[in-house]
């Protein structure tokens, strides 16, 4: 994988900064229809503005629910995202609750998950798992009930973890491993270069959440024009 479209559609440009403006959210939009990326993440206020701006586009609008905690109730989760969906995302990314997961609950954890892919059937469901704040048995056994409760993608992290610890190869790699690649795996948080990337899809990463998805891509142009 050595392309600027095969590296460009692994990427979901993000951009979750608390002070975000519409303007924000339109330059955004513009850099994923110049650059290719698979979506635009955004904050789901501005689910209006990003559907607006990728009109005529095949790039994806994805949202993020209880974001950043997980800490929120259920019904205010799936409300959140049935509205969502109701104003055109494609794709969810829900934060789980920890505590359940950290309490060894795990029926909890994935009826919270299949409760909001039963409410959301028609769009793709992403579920971070804040692999930061997991033992490798707890990232193992949430996996497994993300993967049981019928998500479609395992997310490592918000990139929103109050720590110098972003996305973890290692924590991909487990991932990977212990759903025998039956399910998708978006590596998030802290990740800023084409070696991240690289990195990061050959342990297993088969979506990337970043914010430098520009820089990644210019970083592959400039690569490949210093080898002709």
């Amino acid at each position: 994988m050595d392309n600027k479209l095969d590296i460009a559609k692994l990427i979901d440009h993000t951009l979750l900064k608390p002070d975000a403006t519409e303007t924000d959210i339109r330059r955004l939009c513009d850099e994923a229809r110049r650059y290719g990326f698979f979506s635009v993440c955004v904050h789901p206020s501005f689910i209006k503005t990003a559907r607006k701006t990728l009109s005529g586009t095949d790039i994806k609008l994805t949202t993020v629910i209880g974001f950043p905690f997980g800490m929120t109730l259920t019904r205010v989760k799936i409300y959140e995202a049935i509205e969502a969906v109701l104003m055109g995302t494609d794709e969810l990314d829900m934060v789980i609750n920890l505590g359940d997961v950290k309490a060894n609950n795990q029926d909890a954890v994935k009826k919270e998950i299949s409760d909001l892919v039963t409410a959301t059937p028609e769009v793709v469901h992403k579920i971070i798992i804040e692999t930061h704040y997991l033992s490798d048995d707890e990232k193992i056994k949430t996996s497994l009930a993300v993967m049981e409760a019928g998500a479609e993608f395992i997310k490592t992290s918000t990139g929103f973890v109050p720590t110098l610890r972003d996305a973890v190869i290692e924590d991909v790699k487990m991932i990977k491993a212990a759903t025998e690649g039956k399910i998708g795996i978006k590596a998030a948080g802290g990740i800023r270069t084409l070696k991240d990337v690289l990195n990061f899809v050959e342990a297993g990463a088969t979506r990337i959440g970043t914010s430098s998805g520009v820089e990644i891509i210019s970083e592959l142009l400039k690569m490949n024009s210093e080898r002709k």
